[in-house]
């Protein structure tokens, strides 16, 4: 299935030579779809519309010159709606309250500011109270593994990293800055958000290519007093042990009990692994493109040393054909088309697969739907859509109401527990195993399940009053 986009085309038409009737035709013949129409100027002669079209990415240029080509038709201006929503950026910065006089600038400025100054110097826990901080998260990326699109360098970077701020202040009212560093070296990079930290309540690390990904956050998690976050892999593996557990509840299965295939050992899938390890997980392969990951073996990544280690318990070897027998689970984060029908035929009756590779899933849904019981992707068009939105505003939200000095795995199960709760067991079934991203129950039983976590495992430097 092609990805959709939508664009304004402004068309004038001279009504002697072509009729509307036509030229709708020709957009949709070519694959378009008129969703709206505004009139810009009539005549007895002519007339100038724009049309809002939706289709397929693929199908623009070959529509455009259909129209283009009909008798009395001018294509005067196409404009893509996505590039209009970004023009200028996507989020702007605005004072909490006006600034109308001397007295109001006494005192969010000079010489009113300078004792709120000198209480944060003599208590820099202050800052929590007296700054953004208490609410601020960094956005950090060097543009290095952008989306699908690779290392697109940070000034490329930046859409996506205004968006992630755009999402944590829509779902989790949490306020968020975009930072793009122009280094990819791992040290200038912890130095770097370091040096950053003091205005900051927490630190969301994104599109940072593995395997440095694993010691920027290692190392910052460490060095900081708060929190770390790479989205890229725990974000990821925090939905899909949400999903996950929705969906064992459906079959009948227990997590400590089932056989599960993870293919795609990158940033994501070495988290979904820990992640379900955490979580209670016992038969789990790891599955790259080598083949199965074993503990005799040694691996030019630390992260695959560890999994080797602490997974894999029968020691099971070779590629995923000969692994995913008898497998309950398949939870691909990898490269399109790797799973196949017949992968699928010899996996264990009322199969679960998760096949999140974007845009296109390791097996196309369409052909994977008929063989299997529970149904996941990444992707939006279809059900089961495992989106990281459900995660992190919740997370941070309880990460900063209880001020914790760190985001520890206690923390991201009791989040993805607290997701899959929100599906109550008169709404569950196949096709409905996570919530959608609307849902306004998420983030309120994300940020309650975190900031519980936090508590009981001794992270939570305060305790909010509902909680006391």
């Amino acid at each position: 299935m092609a990805l959709g986009t939508s664009m304004i085309m402004r068309l004038q038409m001279d009504k002697t030579q072509v009729s509307f009737g036509e030229v709708a035709g020709a957009i949709g013949q070519n694959g378009g779809d008129v969703v709206a129409i505004d009139v810009i100027h009539a005549s007895p002669e002519s007339t100038t519309r724009d049309l809002t079209i939706n289709l397929p990415e693929n199908v623009r240029e070959s529509m455009l010159q259909a129209v283009g080509a009909l008798p009395g038709v001018k294509v005067v201006n196409v404009s893509d709606r996505t590039f209009l929503a970004h023009l200028g950026g996507k989020i702007e910065v605005q004072p909490k309250s006006p600034v109308k006089n001397r007295e109001d600038l006494s005192h969010v400025y000079t010489p009113g500011v300078a004792k709120v100054c000198m209480a944060i110097h003599e208590d820099r826990q202050k800052a929590f109270s007296l700054t953004v901080k208490r609410n601020m998260v960094a956005v950090v990326s060097d543009g290095t593994a952008v989306l699908g699109l690779g290392d697109i360098g940070p000034e490329a970077a930046m859409p996506v990293m205004e968006g992630k701020a755009m999402l944590f202040k829509q779902f989790g009212e949490v306020d968020a800055f975009p930072i793009c560093l122009n280094t990819k070296d791992t040290e200038e990079i912890i130095q770097a958000v370091k040096w950053l930290a003091p205005a900051f309540g927490g630190i969301n690390l994104e599109d940072i290519s593995s395997p440095r990904c694993f010691e920027i956050e290692r190392r910052l998690s460490e060095e900081l007093d708060i929190p770390v976050f790479h989205d890229d892999q725990h974000g990821t593996a925090v939905v899909v042990l949400a999903g996950l557990l929705n969906a064992l509840r459906i079959v009948g299965k227990e997590l400590e009990t089932a056989k599960i295939v993870v293919l795609g050992i990158g940033a994501a899938g070495a988290a979904c692994v820990r992640m379900l390890l955490s979580a209670g997980a016992k038969n789990l392969i790891a599955v790259d493109k080598e083949g199965a990951l074993v503990r005799d073996e040694e691996y030019a990544h630390e992260m695959w040393n560890w999994i080797a280690a602490n997974s894999n318990p029968q020691q099971e070897r070779g590629s995923l054909s000969e692994v995913i027998r008898d497998a309950d689970v398949f939870v691909g984060v990898s490269r399109p088309g790797l799973l196949t029908v017949e992968h699928l035929h010899t996996m264990a009756d009322d199969r679960i697969v998760f096949a999140m590779a974007n845009p296109d899933p390791e097996i196309d849904p369409e052909l994977a739907e008929p063989h299997v019981r529970v149904l996941a992707t990444g992707r939006s068009d279809y059900p089961n859509q495992i989106n990281n939105v459900l995660c992190f505003p919740g997370i941070f939200r309880g990460a900063l109401d209880c001020r914790a000095s760190t985001i520890n795995e206690e923390m991201k199960v009791a989040a993805a527990r607290a997701i899959a709760s929100v599906v109550k067991e008169d709404e569950l079934n196949e096709l409905y195993i996570i919530p959608g991203v609307f849902n306004e129950q998420v983030v309120q039983e994300v940020r309650k399940g975190v900031i519980e976590a936090a508590i009981k495992t001794g992270v939570a430097r305060r305790t909010p009053p509902e909680f006391r």
